[in-house]
């Protein structure tokens, strides 16, 4: 049986609970610094008060490089207009004047094929979403927060006040009582080693990639590209090549690992396929997205490290994309626009998140108190530069009048925010905490039912990484939410510093009672109400 909560059950659930979250802590608060718990510079910078303008210029060179065979679409129409006015006696005097001018002809037969050529040279081939499989790890995996705590404090590696801050900063995180850990996590004492990293990528991967090929009954030697990306765990081999060995791949497969690439990493790898998918016609991509806690787990007293082990958790997914127009009646998404934004030359964006040593050589994700300034700035980049390809033309208009306005005429207004809402119906933002999904909220002027995937799928698997998206999408068909012709907006942010967009377009009607995806056995639970925690 599926059983569904009424949609407005749904929403008062998730309206009551926004009265009681508030935001997590800042990453000065996580590192220790004496400023105040509601700094200026905690929060994502205001998108009203400044706008690049070579930032919209890119947006437009996009959707215009992108889009060059629309223009032959209209000029196709205005010919068809034209001749569809001409009687059989014009017909018959240009038949005439064709037949005694070889001139004439070539010309035209030459026209005809140019812009035939440049037509189908220029359009892209579409990139569709088969489906996608989440991965749900068993529930001895299961890791409450005082089970969490309890690990903690066993390992003997922590301080007594780095324990009850790891404590805090779990109260404030947004992550529930039901997250998962990997076995070398939990055991007693912990056993972070190569064999054990191995095996939770194993149980990720392998986990993910069967039940998608389960839901698409797709053959693995039909599988043309594979990309994987994994950013803090990359063996030899690599993890694209266990994919290879263990399902049997062709031996021609286009195959890439990507690491070090940070939460923003599963954008990257749709990208990638979604240029991969252009030059190679009739194939299929597999993209994992992934992370390992094993071997990246931090046992020293640096709190800016202690903060990933109270945010990251394990979980991971694949997708499936082909290029194969057969298989559009069959797939669920159509992939619309993707737009990377990368400010790694920048030294405050580029140290932000580092892995590291401490002063005792142990290694660890430091995140810097500038972080959420500088994921502001790179969000505020990327939306800016998406704009042009995906708002209606009135946001355009008003967005691009008050832009003249305040560069040209020098008049002294704020810039106009573009309401992305009604670009898009659904949005997944990536579940990396609570206090970024509060400042987007607040800067993009979302509603509680915009966001409500974002903030379940971090209470229910906390920060899966690259994964974290997905979790998110499969919320929402869950929730029985998809319509055809709904559009969903991915952004994602991670080290280096990146922001990432991709934009899906709904190809069906997505009916929860025929899902498979690890929401369904608890969908009716959500949304929960996130308690009300205090300040650090």
């Amino acid at each position: 049986m599926c059983s569904l909560p009424p949609p407005d059950q749904s929403l008062s659930r998730l309206t009551s609970s926004s009265n009681h979250i508030s935001s997590a802590p800042t990453m000065a608060e996580r590192s220790g610094d004496a400023s105040p718990l509601r700094s200026r510079s905690s929060g994502l910078p205001d998108f009203k008060q400044s706008v690049k303008l070579k930032y919209v210029k890119l947006g437009y060179h996009y959707m215009i490089t992108h889009g060059m065979y629309l223009f032959l679409t209209p000029l196709v129409f205005i010919v068809a207009a034209q001749l569809s006015t001409f009687s059989l006696a014009d017909l018959r005097d240009l038949w005439d004047h064709l037949r005694f001018n070889l001139v004439s002809v070539v010309v035209c037969s030459t026209l005809l094929v140019f812009l035939s050529t440049v037509y189908f040279l220029t359009r892209p081939r579409p990139v569709y979403l088969l489906d996608f499989a989440c991965y749900k790890p068993d529930d001895s995996r299961k890791c409450s927060r005082r089970l969490f705590l309890d690990r903690s404090a066993l390992t003997g590696s922590f301080t007594e006040e780095n324990l009850e801050f790891q404590r805090k900063i779990l109260e404030r995180s947004g992550l529930g009582e039901n997250t998962y850990l990997p076995d070398a996590v939990l055991s007693v004492p912990p056993n972070p080693c190569m064999a054990e990293a191995r095996k939770e990528a194993r149980d990720v991967m392998f986990g993910a990639i069967d039940e998608l090929l389960a839901k698409t009954n797709v053959k693995p030697k039909d599988i043309g590209i594979l990309v994987v990306n994994c950013s803090l765990f990359n063996p030899t081999p690599s993890l694209s090549a266990m994919v290879i060995n263990h399902y049997k791949l062709r031996g021609n497969i286009v195959s890439y690992n990507l690491g070090g690439m940070g939460c923003s990493a599963g954008l990257i790898s749709i990208d990638l396929a979604k240029n991969l998918l252009q030059v190679h016609p009739n194939s299929y991509a597999l993209v994992i997205s992934m992370e390992n806690i094993t071997l990246n787990w931090y046992f020293g007293n640096d709190r800016s490290k202690l903060v990933s082990n109270c945010l990251f958790r394990m979980g991971g997914a694949a997708i499936l994309l082909s290029n194969k127009r057969s298989e559009r009646r069959r797939s669920k998404y159509q992939l619309v626009d993707t737009v990377r934004t990368h400010k790694g030359a920048d030294d405050k964006c580029f140290g932000c998140v580092t892995q590291e040593e401490d002063a005792n050589g142990n290694i660890g994700v430091s995140l810097s108190k500038d972080l959420m300034g500088v994921a502001g700035e790179a969000l505020k980049t990327n939306i800016t530069t998406l704009g042009p390809l995906v708002l209606p033309m009135s946001e355009q208009l008003i967005f691009f009048a008050t832009l003249v306005a305040k560069k040209v005429l020098k008049m002294k207004i704020k810039p106009y925010i573009p309401d992305f809402k009604l670009a898009f119906e659904h949005f997944c933002i990536h579940a990396g905490g609570r206090a970024v999904l509060d400042e987007l909220e607040k800067n993009l002027q979302l509603s509680d039912w915009h966001m409500e995937p974002s903030r379940m799928t971090l209470y229910r698997f906390g920060n899966t990484s690259s994964s974290s998206l997905w979790y998110e999408l499969a919320y929402i068909e869950g929730k029985g939410r998809i319509k055809k012709g709904d559009r969903i907006w991915q952004i994602a942010f991670g080290s280096g510093f990146k922001c990432n967009s991709a934009v899906w377009k709904a190809l069906k009607k997505v009916n929860p009672c025929k899902e498979k995806n690890p929401w369904m056995d608890e969908i009716s639970n959500f949304p929960v109400a996130v308690p009300k925690v205090t300040a650090l």
